[in-house]
């Protein structure tokens, strides 16, 4: 064989190209899996965050007659809430186990790739020797035909010697991605262990709030009479609610006609929305669907929008204008988007209450001990309006918040973000 053979040969066995793919397959699966790794982490610590927030308002409920509905629903609430972070917990484990198996697969093609890179590398070290002791470089160069072809063959050998330095180099790179692969799977084999002793843990808090719920429900079937009693006085309160909420919106469509008829002369039948301010604040509160902040700064939803069945009392409906959020004793109520407020008004069974106009739409706060806004006045997103009333019987704190759009009511549930 040539010293030109040789030097094809050598050239040709070189894998750089299939290591280089696999390292860059590595790294985009690392990226991935820890975009993967982070949404499982955020769900996680939200739903710890969102537990340890119903736990402290379970240990701040009374534990009396009157507090049992509220402790049973906000129990429920937890319970649905370690549910699904038992079901998250096992899918990290899950994801854990499966990205694990792609570690130890990528280890085995790495000791295989550094295996096949220091034969070729042996393979080129004992044909490097051989060229030192014959001399065959000189003899490579001496044997061209001209000076461009001895130009050509020691660019070769340059090229050569040039692979030979990036194949030593890629050796070590090889083995310090698979040193940190290793390392890598030892640190999931440890976070593998911690998930399914927090999985543990939870199963069995789990089982004693099923447990704590049943004996609940056991109380409030013995006393359901009580129980109808009470939420005959709340659908009393509630119609109060609705029929105020009502009569402000319609007077405040009627104010607005009113000022454009004046404003625009011989128009009798303007809609409010011709209004150019009108239409801006429309727009923009529906623009922000589903990424409005909530009314207050921490809480769990414990009363949801439209008709559903009593949480207790199979027999009993009830129908719900808005949503219900448990919360902190004394916490600000805040305005979920800017605006004017339209009306305040004391409500027995809500306490006070506050509606805010954007535009065609409406935001409805009520269950506030104290408003610290007026009619007319303009709030900003998030300025607060007021703070939540607090149940003396039940020591529970609870804001009762709607969205009208003129007359029709929508889902809050729908239109609010994250906290």
């Amino acid at each position: 064989m040539s010293e030109w053979t040789k030097w094809q040969f050598f050239k040709g066995t070189s894998c750089l190209p299939a290591v280089l793919v696999l390292i860059i397959l590595v790294c985009s699966i690392s990226a991935f899996a820890q975009q993967s790794r982070k949404e499982l982490e955020d769900k996680r610590k939200k739903l710890l965050r969102e537990i340890e927030m119903t736990s402290s308002m379970l240990r701040k409920t009374t534990e009396n007659k009157e507090a049992t509905l509220s402790r049973y629903v906000t129990l429920q609430k937890q319970i649905n809430k370690r549910q699904q972070l038992i079901e998250t917990l096992r899918a990290e484990v899950q994801y854990l186990l499966e990205n694990m198996q792609r570690t130890t697969d990528v280890i085995i093609a790495l000791t295989d790739d550094i295996d096949r890179l220091k034969n070729e590398y042996a393979k080129m070290a004992r044909h490097a020797y051989r060229q030192r002791l014959s001399r065959s470089d000189w003899l490579f160069l001496f044997s061209a035909k001209n000076f461009n072809d001895a130009f050509r063959r020691w660019q070769y050998l340059r090229q050569y010697d040039r692979y030979r330095q990036k194949q030593t180099r890629l050796i070590l790179e090889t083995q310090q991605t698979l040193l940190d692969k290793i390392r890598m799977l030892e640190d999931r084999k440890t976070e593998k262990e911690r998930l399914l002793d927090s999985e543990s843990r939870q199963s069995e808090m789990l089982g004693l709030e099923m447990s704590a719920k049943n004996r609940l429900l056991e109380e409030l079937k013995g006393d359901e009479a009580r129980l109808a009693r009470d939420l005959e006085k709340k659908r009393t309160a509630a119609a109060k609610l609705n029929s105020a909420i009502e009569n402000i919106i319609k007077a405040e469509m009627e104010r607005v006609k009113r000022e454009e008829r004046s404003a625009v002369a011989g128009k009798t039948n303007v809609s409010p929305s011709a209004t150019p301010d009108f239409a801006v604040s429309s727009k923009e509160f529906q623009n922000n669907r589903g990424k409005l902040p909530w009314p207050v700064k921490n809480g769990v939803i414990t009363g949801y929008f439209g008709r559903q069945q009593h949480p207790t009392i199979q027999s009993v409906e009830i129908v719900n204008n808005g949503i219900d959020i448990r919360t902190d004793e004394g916490a600000p109520v805040r305005a979920v988007f800017e605006g004017t407020v339209v009306g305040t008004q004391f409500i027995p069974g809500y306490d006070y209450m506050v509606i805010i106009k954007h535009g065609e739409y409406y935001t409805v706060y009520s269950n506030l001990e104290e408003v610290i806004v007026k009619n007319g006045e303009k709030v900003a997103v998030r300025q607060s309006i007021g703070t939540v009333s607090t149940d003396r019987k039940t020591n529970t704190s609870e804001v009762h918040f709607e969205i009208w759009k003129e007359k029709t009511r929508l889902n809050p549930q729908d239109w609010v973000g994250s906290k």
